[in-house]
């Protein structure tokens, strides 16, 4: 096993924790691994990740229903809606420039991590959700699935934005939900890849069997570990790889210019110093709020 394959399939084994305990995350790892460690051309690797991370979310979603993480009428018709999407993003991608696949797949993991990071204010006397309505459902399905065959992602960092914040299932649910989401999405987008591009069949089996290991592992982890961290975690993760990728797409000489890294680090050092002043003003005020309640 040469070096590059070696470092590949041992990266692999991420792509399958993040799925297991994150719900998503797959494809984020996946098309950064193929594309810069296993020098794949950016749709190959796009081609293959989607066949990666459906495989991996498939075997992922045992653990998480063995222990009654998954909403399974809200998964399977989210997950057929952006089948649709999926495999109309898969052609389309036919006759876009893998420049524009790859800044696109970047801007849309920053956009998401942001709404990750921020959380979702919970309303008071709000039960939780149980099922999502249909039509909703059918509607965000069929655009993450587009989204999810154009950029080649499995689209877990859109679907768990979209069951934890808007839909209102709690955080280990809605990644338990998104796994199911991600295996049907992932299969119809691979489907509409395969018309125009071929795949490394024997590459894509060795990191599928890596992968499979993690999301079972992460998996196990998912109950085990706090929802709020657990969401914020997430995000971040998802804005690290975001930069990296966005960052890739620029000139050679804007990409090395120690200015363009030195502004990215503070950026990045007073986002988290604004998140950590936020979460301290949000938990006194919860605090007070309890104090009042008490008095009542």
């Amino acid at each position: 096993m040469s070096g590059s394959l070696a470092l590949t399939v041992g990266l692999a084994v991420l792509i399958g924790i993040s799925l297991g305990l994150l719900g998503g995350g797959g494809s984020i790892l996946a098309v950064p691994l193929l594309v810069y460690v296993a020098d794949l051309p950016a749709k190959e690797a796009i081609a293959t990740s989607l066949l990666v991370v459906g495989v991996t979310s498939a075997v992922g979603v045992l653990p998480h229903a063995r222990s009654g993480r998954i909403r399974w009428r809200t998964g399977l018709v989210f997950g057929a809606a952006g089948m649709v999407g999926a495999y109309a993003g898969g052609r389309l991608a036919e006759f876009v420039p893998a420049g524009v696949l790859l800044t696109g797949f970047a801007l849309m993991m920053l956009a998401t991590a942001i709404a990750m990071i921020r959380g979702r204010r919970p309303k008071a006397g709000r039960p939780a959700a149980h099922e999502l309505p249909v039509p909703r459902v059918l509607l965000d399905g069929v655009v993450v699935g587009l989204v999810t065959g154009l950029v080649g992602a499995g689209g877990g960092f859109l679907v768990v934005p979209a069951l934890a914040l808007l839909g209102g299932l709690p955080m280990p649910v809605a990644v338990g939900t998104s796994l199911v989401v991600i295996a049907m999405k992932s299969f119809a987008g691979l489907a509409g890849y395969l018309s125009s591009v071929s795949i490394d069949w024997g590459l894509a089996a060795a990191v599928t069997a890596a992968a499979v290991v993690g999301s079972l592992l992460g998996g196990r982890l998912a109950g085990r570990i706090p929802e709020d961290v657990l969401r914020k975690a997430f995000g971040w993760f998802v804005v690290v790889m975001g930069v990296f990728v966005l960052a890739q797409q620029l000139p050679d000489q804007v990409r090395t210019s120690p200015l363009l890294w030195s502004a990215l680090g503070l950026a990045l050092a007073v986002a988290v110093g604004f998140t950590a002043w936020r979460g301290r003003l949000r938990r006194r005020q919860a605090d007070r709020d309890l104090v009042a309640t008490d008095r009542r």
